[in-house]
Formats: C-alpha cells, sequence, structure tokens
C-alpha cells in the first residue's frame, strides 16, 4: 500500500478518531479517505477490534485520570460547605452534592455487595 502498510494505516486512522470531532477530520488527518475510513469502521474487523480496544484504553485513562481528581474535588465541596465567608447559595450546593454523591457512592457498594452474593450462589448452585 502506498504512503504506509495498512497496519500503520489503521493505527494513523485510531488515532485520528480519537482526537477528533468527526470522522472526516480524521480521515484527513490519517491521510485515509473518507470513504476509506467508513468503510474501515463498518466492515473491517480486524481495524474495528483494534478501535475498540483503543477506546477502551482511552476511556480506562481517562476514568483513572477522574479517579485521581476526585479527592481535590471532595476536598473542595467540603471547604466550600465549610467556610463561613462562603455565600450561603455555595455552602447549600457543595453540601447538597456531598450528600447525592454520598449516597450513590453507598448505593453502589450495596449493588456490589448483592452482587457478588449472587454470584457467589450461582457458582455454589453450578459446582
Amino acid at each position: 500500500m502506498a504512503g504506509g502498510s495498512k497496519v500503520d494505516k489503521h493505527e494513523s486512522l485510531i488515532i485520528a478518531l480519537l482526537s477528533s470531532p468527526d470522522i472526516q477530520t480524521a480521515a484527513a488527518k490519517a491521510c485515509v479517505s473518507e470513504s476509506t475510513a467508513w468503510r474501515w469502521l463498518r466492515e473491517d474487523e480486524e481495524f474495528q477490534t483494534k478501535y475498540k480496544a483503543a477506546k477502551k484504553q482511552a476511556l480506562s485513562v481517562a476514568i483513572a485520570q477522574l479517579q485521581q481528581a476526585a479527592g481535590e474535588a471532595v476536598k473542595t465541596l467540603r471547604d466550600v460547605a465549610a467556610a463561613a465567608d462562603s455565600p450561603a447559595s455555595s455552602r447549600v450546593s457543595a453540601a447538597k452534592s456531598i450528600l447525592e454523591l454520598a449516597i450513590k457512592a453507598a448505593e453502589i457498594e450495596e449493588i456490589e455487595q448483592r452482587l457478588s452474593e449472587l454470584e457467589a450462589q450461582i457458582k455454589e448452585r453450578g459446582k
């Protein structure tokens, strides 16, 4: 393939897709035609597998970054909620956010516990 191997073009398009607002822009960045980009997205199983893995990896990185920032976000909410010089509306909003997030976290923990128990029961029955 002129201009690089198909594998190189796949990788270029995947990188471009992950960093571009649309397929047209991604195709141009990757130096492939828009029709080729669409065809690979629809019909090329190898490309689809690589693209899906790359999207999953990108999402994992984003989630890790959010988790790293979560502690600072909680500290900010606590600081605003506790600051006597913050407007009352800001303190109420921060307190409300803290309560809502705490409730969601408790619900998730409960669901995870129940799921683990169900999985254990299914595994036990399968023996």
